[in-house]
């Protein structure tokens, strides 16, 4: 009698890759993040970043969103404030912005989680506390 095999195949998954438009305004993102670097300086308050950077968006004609509560769904409960997003970008790009001297790897996982909660595939993690805010710069792709 013959055996009946069950065949497994492992499945890649696929990403797509990321649209045009939302590499355009992630450059934007970046030159944004540059300009109020070059201006600035580190050793400020996250805030005063903040409020700068933004500031840099509005000028390139990009909205954005600050402070920005984002619910979670969990074991069927809504819970309203679970998350708060630093900035978002045209209601795509999460920016969680940092000024630190050395950054936890944990903000690393929370940006991923954000875009998973979120639905969101681009990501930047700024931290402005840097000599070059090249290398404060980190960008995050699900």
């Amino acid at each position: 009698m013959p055996q009946n095999h069950e065949v497994t195949k492992l499945h890649k998954k696929v990403f797509e890759p990321i649209p045009q438009e939302l590499e355009r305004i992630g450059k934007l993102i970046v030159d944004s993040a540059f300009t109020v670097h070059k201006e600035l300086g580190p050793g400020l308050l996250e805030q005063v970043y903040e409020v700068c950077f933004c500031h840099e968006l509005n000028k390139r004609n990009l909205s954005f969103l600050r402070q920005v509560d984002i619910p979670v769904y969990y074991d069927g409960i809504t819970f309203p404030e679970a998350l708060r997003l630093d900035v978002l970008v045209e209601n795509n790009i999460i920016c969680e912005l940092k000024a630190v001297e050395l950054v936890n790897p944990v903000w690393e996982a929370q940006i991923l989680s954000h875009l998973k909660i979120t639905n969101k595939r681009l990501g930047y993690l700024i931290n402005f506390n840097v000599a070059n805010i090249g290398s404060g710069i980190k960008r995050f792709v699900l």
